[in-house]
């Protein structure tokens, strides 16, 4: 029997570690350490505390990361990648087959980390991130590709997904996933690898 490799997809939890990384890289202190700084403060909203973050040279990522650690986390930094990938699905469960099979077209392409957000999911290389999925309409998904000079044309439209990623292709079922798409998805994934 063969086995079926099954990705990792990843979601907020990592991005809030690597923020939590970059506050004490630049800060020397953790995110504990600004907790208590911050509650000595008593700031009452998050437009102060932004400011007095500010004045203390935490901006960013870790700036973020610090707001939500007082005020709460948007409950899309709480859920599980699994969670993330079945809302985005959960009105429109024909297009589930269609990102797995975008999924797993991507991953066999070598070393490439899934990361869900809360609309979208991105494909990134070990480098950046190459691709995006976003289920774009009730009947359609949107795979916008990271791909150096293409120009909209044929089956590839602007991208409206990231500014990084100046391509996509609208994709309707596993069948549209065809070697013209799977061709486009390796050159992004070369490109940015």
């Amino acid at each position: 029997m063969l086995a079926i490799f099954v990705p990792e997809t990843r979601a907020w939890q990592q991005m809030r570690e690597m923020s939590a990384r970059l506050l004490k890289e630049r800060t020397g202190s953790g995110v504990d350490a600004w907790n208590r700084r911050i509650r000595k403060e008593r700031l009452g909203n998050e437009a102060d505390l932004r400011t007095w973050l500010t004045k203390q040279g935490v901006t960013g990522y870790a700036q973020s990361l610090l707001v939500m650690e007082r005020f709460g986390y948007p409950d899309f930094m709480v859920a599980s990648a699994d969670e993330l990938v079945r809302g985005q699905y959960a009105d429109r469960p024909t297009l589930r087959p269609l990102y797995d099979a975008i999924i797993e077209a991507a991953t066999s392409l070598g070393e490439v980390t899934v990361q869900a957000r809360k609309t979208y999911v991105s494909l990134v290389s070990r480098k950046r991130t190459f691709a995006r999925v976003q289920a774009s309409a009730k009947d359609r998904v949107d795979v916008a590709l990271r791909l150096e000079g293409a120009k909209p044309g044929g089956r590839l439209k602007p991208s409206k997904i990231h500014d990084t990623m100046p391509v996509q292709v609208g994709l309707r079922s596993p069948d549209d996933l065809d070697s013209e798409v799977l061709n486009w998805l390796q050159e992004a994934y070369e490109e940015n690898r």
